[in-house]
């Protein structure tokens, strides 16, 4: 079993007491009291903290962290040791001391002495807050040299989410409990993931404003939206590579229909920041680990054509729409490891424009079209419009990247700061101005749009971008970018599952999660 445990710092009993409660009704599986948070910590409100979470029927682990290795006030170290040695005595679940200050000889015999009165299990920690250590493995095991009986905890700062496959590989090589994360926002999915890898626990925050460690998640996120009590060791991995991920409403809408369909899946955010070499190295990391379940991927911005790089060189099939294109939006990983590439933006674009205008995609044949941006979206609405005859205009503020687009696909390029001369009939932007958080902002200046022109806005957060809003004011015809979403994720369920998904329910998730 993994836990998935909730740390509580608490300045006193009355409100652990109250975080307690919520925990419990949250779904936590366990519970660590942080001593080192109280105003005064001291043993028997410790020990009655953790009688309360005995009481509730949860693991407790007590936890009066040293200060050098992130604990919240400095403590004295005869108190922590007295508050460690008389939890053990008391019969805690578990007490967790830094590895290092183990090491002391005096608090070595002074903790041993006690677990030979006690079934409590020692949980031997080291952290680093600045970065990966530099040799994992090594330091695994002088932990279990120490103490053959603790339950090493290994804890670090992924600077890039590919420093979190070290801390995958100890959790698969691991043959007895073993905790290893990885902190910050580049180290999220190793606390997501630890119950498919097989960690003895991973930390969840109370909610949004209590994490206790940078890149926590709140524990019912962990347990509604991330699937925590479905998976297991055979959990097929999905997810979204980008840059930024966290405004994505793709993890809801994937695990609601895994939740669906009863299938073994879960949909995760992939914050995989970088270029080509970054990319790379996260998709050779995947590929070389045909053991650990990845399944396929949603690539968005800045890796769509990085992943179409990736996939004529080292893949094992390239759909020929995506080539055309230029741009990969789906990876599927098959069996060992063997990559295809697939690009559904294209049909999800076409769609979701010619159905709000209610015409046939061949009815665009020769209508003005003017695209904003010259991005991986922007390419597959290039090639759409070129595919049915449409007349393209790609405006962008680096003017070097349309021009090259509209070589490709045979069209007409600008500045981005020419579109107010646009005489377009369908104006379609492409780019994230607008994206949620930044909701005030529009790519399009005044008066370009008027009542007859049809305003596309690919963004799908917020619902209603300042784009579309400003051109319903005009009454003009908008088409949101909910639609194309929606769409292109219906064709990506088909790639990675082999059959299509509740259209219905994807629809009831996106729409109730944006209006939210």
């Amino acid at each position: 079993m993994t836990y998935l445990a909730v740390s509580i710092f608490a300045e006193g009993q009355d409100t652990f007491l109250k975080q307690l409660d919520s925990a419990h009704s949250k779904g936590a599986e366990a519970v660590e009291v942080r001593a080192d948070a109280l105003t005064q910590p001291d043993v028997d409100t410790v020990l009655k903290m953790a009688r309360a979470v005995q009481k509730a029927k949860l693991p407790v682990i007590v936890t009066c962290r040293d200060k050098k290795e992130g604990g919240f006030a400095e403590v004295a170290p005869s108190r922590r040791l007295a508050i460690l040695r008389e939890a053990i005595l008391a019969g805690v679940d578990f007490v967790d001391i830094e590895y290092n200050n183990f090491m002391h000889p005096d608090t070595c015999s002074v903790l041993k002495a006690a677990l030979e009165q006690s079934d409590t299990k020692l949980i031997l920690s080291c952290h680093n807050f600045d970065r990966p250590f530099d040799d994992i493995e090594l330091l695994y095991e002088s932990i279990l040299t120490a103490c053959p009986d603790a339950i090493p905890k290994i804890v670090y700062k992924a600077q890039h989410i590919n420093d979190c496959f070290a801390a995958f590989d100890l959790l698969k090589n691991s043959d007895q409990p073993l905790i290893a994360l990885c902190m910050g926002p580049a180290g999220q999915i190793s606390r997501i993931l630890a119950k498919k890898f097989g960690a003895f626990l991973t930390f969840a925050s109370l909610d949004e404003d209590n994490a206790t460690a940078p890149g926590q998640v709140p524990v019912e996120q962990m347990k509604k939206l991330y699937r925590w009590d479905h998976q297991d060791a055979n959990t097929e991995i999905f997810g979204l590579i980008g840059n930024p991920v966290g405004h994505s409403l793709s993890p809801r809408l994937f695990n609601t229909c895994f939740d669906n369909e009863q299938i073994n899946a879960v949909y995760l955010p992939f914050l995989v920041e970088g270029d080509t070499e970054e990319l790379n190295a996260f998709l050779d990391h995947v590929s070389g680990r045909p053991k650990f379940g990845f399944g396929g991927f949603s690539v968005t911005l800045p890796h769509k054509t990085h992943a179409l790089d990736y996939a004529n060189l080292h893949g094992d099939y390239v759909d020929n729409l995506a080539e055309a294109i230029g741009a990969v939006n789906t990876l599927k990983i098959g069996f060992n490891g063997l990559l295809s590439a697939y690009n559904t933006d294209y049909s999800g674009a076409m769609d979701a424009l010619v159905a709000a205008m209610g015409v046939d995609r061949h009815d665009l044949h020769k209508t003005k079209v003017a695209v904003v941006g010259a991005g991986g979206v922007a390419r597959a609405v290039v090639a759409g419009l070129a595919d049915v005859g449409a007349r393209v205009t790609i405006y962008n503020r680096t003017v070097s990247k349309a021009q090259s687009l509209a070589k490709e696909f045979g069209c007409k390029f600008a500045s981005a700061d020419k579109l107010a001369e646009t005489t377009a009939t369908i104006l379609i932007n492409c780019t994230s101005v607008g994206m949620h958080p930044d909701v005030d902002t529009s790519p399009v200046p005044d008066g370009v749009v008027h009542k007859d022109t049809v305003v596309f806005d690919t963004v799908y957060n917020p619902l209603e971008t300042k784009l579309l809003a400003d051109a319903k004011a005009v009454g003009a015809t908008v088409v949101n970018g909910v639609e194309m979403f929606i769409r292109q994720a219906i064709q990506q369920y088909k790639i990675y599952v082999g059959s299509a998904p509740d259209d219905i329910r994807m629809r009831e998730v996106v729409y109730q999660s944006l209006n939210r």
